[in-house]
């Protein structure tokens, strides 16, 4: 196994390529997201327990119902992003056919091939470093900023959450000197 950067790592194998990128780990952001969503559980739960026991108004239901709506919403988005940041995964594989691209949480994730004659426009998007993009991106409850795209059959399929610009480009070379070398052979 190799590395490239500080999270992307790959093995190449006589018939494929597979690479890895983690999130990055980062034990103080991991141990406040974790606070603050069992804290936004504990309100859910105590708004649950007081729409059932207590007697309540229709208007103060009402409130209760369209606030336990947002609550589901942000409970399962920051659910989401916190399982990411603790077990997830970009996995890719190239071999001869076919660029296969799995975002999985734990084991848990589908693979989906990407026919390598098919792909097009193969790009590096880097946000500007005090833009709103990147001050968006870099925080830990957003799952998107995703660094490399291509073109398949109309849609643009992106991968790369949050890498730095060095390890974007190194990933970058990486696959586009594996993809143009298989569709030699």
């Amino acid at each position: 196994m190799q590395f490239i950067g500080e999270r992307i790592s790959f093995v190449d194998d006589k018939n494929k390529t597979t690479i890895i990128i983690n999130p990055d780990r980062n034990s103080w952001i991991n141990a406040m997201m974790g606070a603050w969503l069992a804290m936004w559980y504990v309100i859910g739960f105590v708004v649950i327990w007081y729409l059932f026991s207590f007697e309540l108004k229709q208007q103060e239901r009402i409130i209760l119902y369209v606030f336990l709506s947002f609550w589901v919403y942000y409970a399962i988005k920051v659910t989401r992003s916190f399982l990411w940041l603790l077990f997830g995964k970009e996995l890719i594989k190239i071999d001869e056919t076919a660029f296969n691209f799995k975002k999985s949480i734990g084991n848990y994730g589908k693979s989906i091939p990407y026919y390598v004659d098919n792909i097009k426009k193969f790009s590096l998007k880097i946000p500007e470093k005090n833009s709103i993009q990147a001050v968006w991106e870099s925080s830990p409850w957003v799952n998107g900023g995703e660094r490399l795209s291509f073109h398949y059959f109309e849609k643009e399929i992106s991968f790369g959450r949050k890498l730095n610009e060095k390890d974007a480009k190194l990933l970058y070379n990486l696959v586009v000197k594996r993809i143009s070398e298989r569709l030699k052979k």
